[in-house]
């Protein structure tokens, strides 16, 4: 790893750990309601287990994501985002 590169991460951690302990404040916050992704699902009019599977994900995390138990990060989040904005795309892209 470059020397810049690790001084770069060493500064991200550091602000990370401001922010958990309230001494930062984060420069974005995403909120992602359990009920979006349901409504995403269903504009794409998928069953839970064909949803999971087109979006590469397991059945028991999808249902945990509309239960509101857990909440998508990183590359689901996103995708969850682009399903949202555009169904049609994302279902012609995704579907098998």
């Amino acid at each position: 790893m470059k020397n810049k590169d690790f001084k770069d991460l060493l500064t991200s951690i550091d602000q990370a750990r401001k922010i958990h302990v309230g001494k930062l404040k984060a420069g974005r916050i995403f909120k992602f309601s359990p009920i979006f992704v349901k409504r995403i699902r269903m504009k794409l009019h998928a069953s839970q287990a064909t949803f999971a599977h087109m979006i590469g994900v397991n059945i028991n995390t999808l249902q945990n994501w509309e239960q509101g138990r857990r909440r998508p990060e990183g590359p689901a989040l996103a995708l969850l985002k682009v399903a949202e904005a555009n169904p049609k795309i994302v279902m012609k892209a995704l579907h098998a």
